[in-house]
């Protein structure tokens, strides 16, 4: 099981609140603390689990940041208010009554967790588990730039190096594996993760089935690189198992419904304090109906009964993938191993019962059968003998599967900016090999504009259609800051107090060293 947890990085010291700073509150909530509490309570029943899980460095950037772990309690402070005010305003129905306690009991979990349990400390918090050998965590590019579009291989060979520093730094070893960004892999890419200490990757299925030569196990056994670097293909059949709404177990009529909240749901003024400035409505995590249909008419909620399907749907993904490690045994002479990634977010934030399946499914491994495993490709990779070498093929996952979803009318126009950007921050590492003062906090505050401009988010927003604006407003901000930054450098024109309010709201990479630019082209 591969949990990709990746946020871009949205921090706004300059506005009181910031609507966009809610997707990582809401990911703390509704995700990374359900995933923390699953892990505990598995570990102090001594059920040896195994789950290998990304933490990307603008989320682990965000987590560690005291202005946002401040504006999160804030949050929660706010969510736990308005729960007891649903408490008492729902007095006369049983049932729904019952649901208001529910969130409540959430929230205030939540706080205590975050504020008393780990002292803030989300990090720390993934670290315990990490260093219990049930967890194994992924890195991933800096700022999750798309690698097949970076034009220079010093601006990649950065995306990379910078990464493993803080991985280094906050998680106290150097990191086994990487999560590509969108699973985004072309040939070369491979020599990079080599360079920086990293033995394996992922793509989706068709980066290594369409490999030369063919692979001879299909996606059912790492192949390694011509360099030794290994590559995992994810399985099709079990991850659609789960990620498709349409076919997989989320959609189930008895699941929560993420659409219906009471933020539109519920009068206006009665709502109004719990809303950003503008005043617009928004999804404040209390969400009362089931899916129950394809219809707008919905039911109420039953915690229970989605309990109780969530313990069948486990039981039914376990059944099937020992059937299929029954038929693969019989024509593979290794050991396969089967491959199922997803997006965290899916689990709790997109899926209510994500993590209580997830849980359900380590209890079931463990308990019930003994043709399946849990395992971490590290491990995996330390028992297997000799494996093929095969040069999988560029991919990407996303619609089509060749990067599509980040190159498209929508947003191609950005692409000229970013590799002009990269040709000029290479220059500037080449033209200052020892720079002090205030032209290396330039330097260094230029490297944190690319690498913010570089974030693969801002693409896909602009192809989902959703938030277009706040991707825009971004990537002109970087790209404007950048431009400004290379101009005060090269003419010897800084202005400490511009700069000093930049390095304040782009903060990210406390230790990052513009050198990290300079090098060979290829």
């Amino acid at each position: 099981m591969v949990l990709h947890a990746h946020l871009p990085f949205v921090r706004h010291p300059e506005h009181r609140t910031f609507l966009e700073e809610d997707w990582f509150f809401e990911g703390i909530t509704e995700t990374y603390i359900p995933l923390l509490d699953m892990f505990s309570r598995l570990e102090e029943e001594a059920i040896d689990f195994r789950i290998t899980m990304s933490l990307t460095p603008t989320l682990i950037s965000m987590m560690t940041d005291p202005l946002l772990q401040e504006r999160y309690i804030r949050h929660l402070n706010k969510l736990v208010e308005l729960s007891e005010k649903e408490i008492s305003r729902t007095r006369g129905d049983r049932q729904l009554q019952n649901l208001a306690r529910m969130y409540q009991n959430i929230f205030t979990r939540c706080r205590t967790r975050f504020t008393e349990t780990w002292n803030r400390d989300l990090v720390s918090a993934f670290r315990h588990f990490q260093d219990s050998g049930s967890l194994e965590i992924l890195t991933c590019g800096a700022t999750h730039g798309f690698l097949p579009l970076i034009k220079n291989r010093p601006a990649a060979r950065a995306q990379i190096q910078i990464a493993v520093q803080q991985y280094r730094e906050m998680l106290g070893r150097d990191p086994r594996g990487i999560w590509l960004p969108e699973c985004g892999y072309t040939p070369g890419v491979e020599e990079i993760l080599k360079e920086a200490g990293i033995r394996y990757f992922f793509t989706d299925t068709h980066g290594v089935l369409y490999g030369k030569p063919k692979p001879s196990y299909g996606v059912f056994a790492p192949a390694l690189c011509p360099n030794g670097v290994a590559a995992f293909g994810r399985d099709t059949e079990s991850s659609k198992q789960v990620w498709s709404a349409r076919e997989g177990y989320p959609g189930d009529y008895e699941y929560r419904d993420f659409y219906r909240d009471v933020g539109f749901d519920l009068d206006y003024d009665y709502i109004r304090p719990y809303l950003h400035g503008d005043g617009n409505r928004i999804n404040l995590g209390i969400k009362y109906h089931k899916i129950t249909g394809k219809s707008e008419h919905k039911e109420l909620y039953n915690p229970e009964r989605a309990r109780e399907k969530a313990a069948r749907h486990a039981g039914n993904f376990m059944f099937n993938r020992e059937k299929q490690v029954e038929y693969l045994n019989s024509i593979m002479d290794i050991d396969p191993i089967i491959i199922s990634p997803y997006d965290a977010e899916l689990f709790g934030h997109w899926w209510h019962e994500g993590p209580m399946w997830l849980e359900y499914l380590m209890r079931k491994i463990h308990y019930d059968q003994e043709a399946v495993v849990p395992i971490t490709p590290s491990e995996y990779l330390g028992r297997a003998g000799k494996l093929q070498v095969i040069k999988p093929s560029m991919s990407s996952w996303g619609y089509k599967g060749y990067n599509e979803v980040w190159l498209n009318g929508s947003n191609d126009w950005i692409y000229p900016h970013l590799h002009i950007m990269e040709d000029r921050m290479i220059e500037l590492a080449e033209r200052f090999p020892r720079a002090d003062g205030i032209i290396l906090r330039a330097l260094n505050q230029a490297a944190r504009e690319l690498l913010l401009a570089q974030s693969s988010d801002w693409a896909f927003i602009m192809k989902t259609g959703t938030q277009v604006e706040y991707a825009h407003s971004r990537i002109k901000t970087h790209i404007n800051r950048f431009d400004r930054l290379y101009r005060d450098i090269l003419q010897g024109s800084i202005k400490e107090t511009w700069l000093g309010e930049v390095e304040r709201r782009d903060n990210i990479f406390p230790r990052l060293d513009y050198r990290v630019y300079s090098g060979p082209e290829s």
